[in-house]
């Protein structure tokens, strides 16, 4: 059993470390990466439960697919991003708390709809979410951590790419 939470929080944290990347580099700070990285470590602990309580009466209400919603959010990330490039100042704008709970809520909305099959897991209702927040914020943390490396040794090439890649990410998303 504990080993197949770890696996499905592995997996949860994947999105999580991939689009942390592409924060990392727009260069933030230590205080920040922190800040984004507790974030989505509770969005991971927090989804999860909802999921299991309230999932499928959630899911049903919801008028769009999540994908959508999600496919919106990372589009704009990926503008916004690529809108930094000519404008140092925009830059800041992406490393709010605002924008980090946008994101925080992005990577970890697949977290819902793991919660909602959460019981067939475990019998703990606490134990799964607590490895998916840790687990989660280490992968985030790493994510921005490596980024930012990236964008030392590559500059704005890698805010490029990492913009190339949110906004194909959003076609995926809306497309699928």
């Amino acid at each position: 059993m504990l080993i197949t939470i770890i696996m499905i929080a592995i997996a949860l944290s994947m999105d999580a470390f991939s689009l942390s990347l592409l924060y990392g580099t727009i260069g933030i700070n230590y205080r920040k990466k922190l800040e984004l990285s507790t974030i989505v470590g509770i969005y991971h602990f927090i989804m999860p439960i909802i999921g299991y309580f309230f999932g499928k009466q959630i899911i049903s209400f919801i008028p769009i697919k999540t994908n959508v919603i999600v496919g919106i959010i990372f589009l704009i990330l990926g503008l916004e991003m690529l809108n930094s490039i000519k404008k140092e100042e925009k830059i800041e704008e992406l490393k709010n708390i605002w924008t980090f709970i946008i994101f925080g809520f992005t990577v970890s909305i697949d977290s819902l709809s793991v919660g909602i099959t959460l019981s067939s897991i475990s019998k703990s209702i606490i134990l799964p979410p607590t490895i998916f927040s840790i687990t989660s914020l280490i992968f985030t943390y790493m994510g921005i951590t490596l980024g930012k490396t990236l964008n030392k040794n590559y500059g704005i090439y890698s805010i490029l790419f990492g913009s190339i890649i949110l906004i194909g990410l959003a076609v995926f998303y809306l497309f699928s």
